[in-house]
């Protein structure tokens, strides 16, 4: 589950905000409709922890487009 949302964060890094809104509310749905978890407080924590898991492949994705940009600049 954590290397999914990692991996949502790094592809869609670039829109960063609708990419957490979309973790922070898909996350906890796709729990509920596949009977993962009962619908109630426990989806609150799964929403943070999809937030949290997201955000690091946010910032992986901000920071490496960031590296590139600062390469491309400095070769020409």
């Amino acid at each position: 589950m954590i290397p999914t949302l990692i991996l949502f964060g790094l592809v869609f890094g670039r829109w960063w905000g609708w990419s957490l809104v979309a973790a922070a509310v898909g996350w906890p749905v796709l729990l509920a409709a596949t009977g993962v978890m009962p619908v109630g407080a426990a989806l609150l924590g799964a929403s943070a922890l999809a937030v949290t898991n997201t955000a690091v492949g946010v910032c992986v994705h901000q920071v490496t487009a960031r590296i590139i940009r600062r390469l491309r600049r400095h070769s020409r």
